[in-house]
């Protein structure tokens, strides 16, 4: 490695706390991260990984045949539920195919999916899920906030299937609203959902949280009719090759796109327009080799958010999601634009954001970390460059202190970060807010040709090392990593 020159030190700001520290790195493990750190070659050979990585998911193929969703509709069928399942099933029996939806409203219960099946809705079709809860019944093995159980089923399920896809121009409506689905989350400081008396997921929410801990056997978490944790809308299970293109997905009860322990994701084109509680848009979920590109999010709750299972269920699991290329998305209103956690105790790696838009004066935060000492995780080896923003509350917010804060032994990892041309026009709050412990500090977390404008606070930013800055400004002042430091 290149030695730095003192001119590069002071032009770079360079800090280096507790003595020269070692930096994780995918590419080179053993070199300091100062001299990785200005070796143009290594961040090249960053982006080249993940244009590999984006070129290695594999998009599911279909044979070319096509099984017309009215053609399985019979008079006695109340709605299109039993259609759904019978072109489905004659689809994969015939070796796969598309399942073709034609345009017009078609009502029903849950989906599942098979193998080799593409769920292909034409321009004009809309396809609406019932919010009759017994009809996601019987339960089915799920993951609800990061924590395995036997719940509702998802409004579109698979479950160990390979080579599926939903794709077309036309939209999903899982029905939620104030009146339905909605009201289970219970009162709540953003609430504008009717409150139902009865009805709330707190109880069943803690008890899951305490048979996570007490490691009940998941065949005996038992947590559909009566418990009021609602169903995410789409839910891919331990699958490989799956492909969502093209659709609007709206008025999920939960989640809208979470993929769990799946390999070789494709979310492109898509839609995520939600406002109901945690309607997060894509939250890809211990998952390897993900690409989500080309998508617009308004939603509800984060936009992105990347997870891998929560406190003791994560820790038991211990798979991370990694290997995730994002890009060419935009990102309107949200709790966070590009986010990871706090599900993420089994940690994530090499995620690589780029060439994103982000603008509401309702999105709260464009690049977020969120873990607690209770979660922990190993989360490395993050890579950010050309994102534009437009009107955001806080710009980067890396939080160890995130819901039941320092309370726990499972001290988090957040290290090697990279965020390069982030532009933003409006903070509306704060540009930085970044707090590891004093025990456990973020690590080579680095900024390059940032700037923040028209920021109304100033930073926080406590228990760091190795943290620098190049070319950054504020309010149009250039930056040290040491005012920022001493000023919190």
């Amino acid at each position: 490695m290149t030695d730095i020159s003192s001119t590069g030190l002071k032009r770079r700001n360079l800090i280096k706390a507790l003595g020269a520290a070692s930096v994780y790195s995918a590419f080179a493990p053993n070199t300091s991260f100062a001299g990785w750190l200005f070796n143009n070659e290594q961040k090249q050979d960053d982006w080249i990984k993940a244009a590999t990585i984006r070129a290695n998911v594999i998009r599911p193929t279909f044979q070319d045949k096509v099984f017309n969703l009215v053609d399985y509709f019979e008079i006695s069928d109340v709605d299109y539920e039993q259609a759904f399942q019978r072109s489905i099933q004659a689809c994969h029996a015939a070796g796969g195919g598309q399942v073709v939806v034609p345009k017009g409203e078609y009502l029903t219960g849950p989906i599942h999916l098979l193998s080799n099946v593409n769920l292909h809705l034409n321009e004009g079709a809309v396809v609406r899920f019932v919010t009759d809860p017994k009809r996601y019944l019987p339960a089915v093995i799920t993951r609800w906030e990061g924590m395995e159980l036997m719940g509702y089923s998802p409004l579109i399920y698979a479950y160990k299937q390979t080579n599926i896809a939903i794709t077309g121009k036309g939209t999903l409506d899982g029905s939620g609203d104030n009146n339905t689905w909605w009201p289970w989350k219970g009162p709540h400081k953003e609430g504008h959902w009717t409150l139902i008396e009865g009805e709330d997921q707190k109880p069943a929410r803690m008890k899951l949280m305490a048979d996570v801990e007490n490691n009940v056997p998941v065949n005996q978490r038992h947590y559909a009719e009566g418990a009021y944790l609602r169903p995410p809308f789409i839910q891919p299970y331990l699958c490989q090759n799956i492909l969502i293109e093209g659709v609007t997905i709206t008025n999920s009860p939960f989640w809208l796109v979470n993929p769990v322990l799946s390999q070789h994701v494709t979310v492109k084109g898509v839609k995520f327009i939600s406002h109901g509680p945690n309607s997060d848009g894509c939250d890809p979920e211990s998952c390897d080799h993900v690409l989500i590109e080309d998508c617009m999010f308004d939603t509800g709750d984060d936009c992105i958010a990347i997870k891998s299972g929560r406190n003791a269920d994560g820790r038991r699991i211990n798979i991370p999601s990694q290997n995730i290329v994002i890009r060419n998305c935009l990102m309107k209103e949200g709790h966070g634009g590009v986010v990871i956690g706090s599900e993420i105790s089994g940690g994530v790696n090499n995620v690589f954001v780029e060439d994103c838009q982000m603008d509401s004066p309702h999105l709260e935060r464009a690049i977020r970390i969120k873990t607690n000492s209770i979660r922990g995780g190993v989360i490395e080896h993050l890579r950010y460059r050309n994102i534009n923003v437009g009107k955001v509350k806080n710009a980067i917010v890396v939080n160890f202190y995130y819901e039941e804060g320092d309370a726990g032994k499972f001290d988090p990892t957040v290290r090697d970060v990279v965020i390069e041309n982030l532009r933003c026009t409006e903070v509306l709050n704060q540009p930085l807010n970044l707090q590891g412990f004093e025990r456990k500090p973020i690590s080579d977390f680095h900024l390059i040709n940032c700037e923040f404008n028209q920021a109304n606070k100033a930073s926080t930013v406590k228990n760091i090392t190795n943290f620098t800055l190049e070319n950054v400004t504020i309010n149009g002042q250039i930056v040290s990593p040491e005012a920022l430091i001493n000023a919190s």
